[in-house]
């Protein structure tokens, strides 16, 4: 093109051409056709292909992600943003939701009573509504950390954890955390993520779910 001019495209057609500049420049990379659709998308949103080589799958991580959007089950953010990047609509065939308790007044409460963080107070009110459901942590490490404990008490029992906070304090190392827990996960190493990537992640699976038979 002209220096200084820019095609006009749709937003459809700037999204399955950056889809094909992603194929095209990842090259080979050895992921399952599954596994891909949801890495492709983590590249889309942050243009980072870093993510090809510090992406963790867990092996059942996509079925369970795809069988409790399918069932219906509560998905629980930490963060408003990730709420509001999923595709609700999408969900909603499926008769699911989505739901962030950083802002209930009871979490807010509970975390000065007990001095930790509204995000560590927030996964303590969701736990008893987590079973089956998927947890996304694309902010909070002490989220994560939290989760992680009342996974190994046997107190929080998700389907997947997408855990993908960013930062750097404790960030990589509650990402290190949940890949060792062997609970199923979809996370990476690192201090990059975000609440964007961890609803990027969210919505891949959503589209599995809508493509399945």
């Amino acid at each position: 093109l002209p220096k200084g001019k820019v095609k006009k495209m749709l937003p459809a057609e700037i999204e399955k051409r950056s889809f094909e500049i992603i194929e095209e420049e990842a090259g080979d990379h050895g992921f399952s056709n599954e596994q891909w659709a949801v890495v492709a998308r983590m590249i889309h949103t942050s243009a980072d292909f870093e993510y090809i080589d510090t992406v963790r799958i867990h092996p059942g991580a996509i079925d369970a992600g795809v069988k409790a959007i399918r069932s219906g089950k509560m998905i629980f953010t930490d963060t408003r943003m990730a709420l509001s990047g999923i595709r609700k609509r999408d969900l909603e065939r499926f008769g699911g939701e989505v739901s962030c308790l950083i802002d209930d007044p009871e979490g807010a409460a509970r975390a000065e009573r007990e001095n930790t963080t509204r995000a560590h107070a927030a996964v303590d009110l969701a736990v008893d509504r987590m079973e089956g459901g998927i947890c996304v942590v694309g902010n909070a490490p002490t989220a994560l950390l939290r989760l992680l404990e009342l996974v190994k008490e046997k107190k929080a029992t998700p389907a997947l954890i997408v855990g993908l906070p960013v930062g750097f304090v404790n960030a990589a190392e509650s990402k290190a955390a949940l890949v060792e827990s062997g609970w199923p996960h979809i996370s990476n190493v690192g201090r990059k993520g975000g609440s964007n990537l961890a609803a990027a992640v969210v919505n891949a699976l959503i589209i599995l779910a809508g493509n399945k038979k």
